[in-house]
């Protein structure tokens, strides 16, 4: 069962953002969030069926946005997120060049706790402050393209997870993964938050660890 801490569950999540897509006309908003779900939903294929390993295994669940979706991440994966984070920044250049009014992505992570129920329509979603928190990084007033925001609990279960896979500390390495200082600011609502920019300087898609499922992690 998913490690729960009072009423919710504790994981990873991964928030992607199309830039000004709000100001973009309405058959252009339907081409890219199309495009840009199927490429990602390829991607995640993709990286499944090299770990061998079962969508429900790695992500607990998707909430669209309309400007994009959060991935929740299966807690057994914490800290795998911000590595998730990289591998979705990737394709923002492949996009950019199918359409050149995309201004491109802008990527959150945070390590907090959601809240499952079932909706209205009789589907699992979520809530809770993990979700919350996350959108708050999008705030950032330095966020750069081709960087990760990653807030400081998600930059601490990133670490953590690299010491119990030292295989993925060795190919960051080899990516060059590189980070800034801790930022410091005041969300919309003036509660403070801090993280970190992440990127990888040779970017590319990383698939996730096989690992045994019922091992304690």
């Amino acid at each position: 069962m998913p490690k729960r801490k009072k009423f919710g569950i504790v994981t990873d999540v991964v928030l992607i953002d199309i830039i000004n897509f709000s100001e973009l006309a309405s058959e252009k908003q339907l081409e890219i969030i199309s495009f840009l779900t199927q490429s990602y939903k390829r991607m995640i294929h993709k990286i499944l069926l090299n770990s061998n390993m079962s969508l429900e295994k790695l992500v607990l669940g998707f909430i669209p946005t309309g400007d994009g979706f959060y991935c929740v991440l299966n807690p057994k994966f914490k800290g795998f997120g911000s590595i998730l984070g990289l591998s979705f920044n990737h394709f923002s250049d492949h996009i950019a060049k199918k359409y050149p009014y995309f201004e491109g992505i802008r990527i959150a992570v945070n390590h907090g706790v959601v809240n499952e129920f079932t909706d209205i329509l009789g589907n699992k979603n979520f809530i809770g402050s993990g979700l919350n928190d996350c959108s708050r990084f999008l705030e950032l007033k330095n966020f750069t393209i081709s960087t990760v925001m990653v807030s400081d609990t998600a930059y601490e279960a990133l670490k953590s997870f690299l010491q119990r896979h030292k295989d993925f500390d060795t190919l960051l390495l080899q990516r060059e993964f590189k980070h800034s200082n801790y930022y410091t600011f005041f969300d919309k609502h003036g509660h403070e938050k801090k993280g970190r920019l992440i990127w990888l300087r040779k970017s590319g898609i990383i698939n996730p660890p096989n690992i045994n499922f019922n091992s304690m992690i």
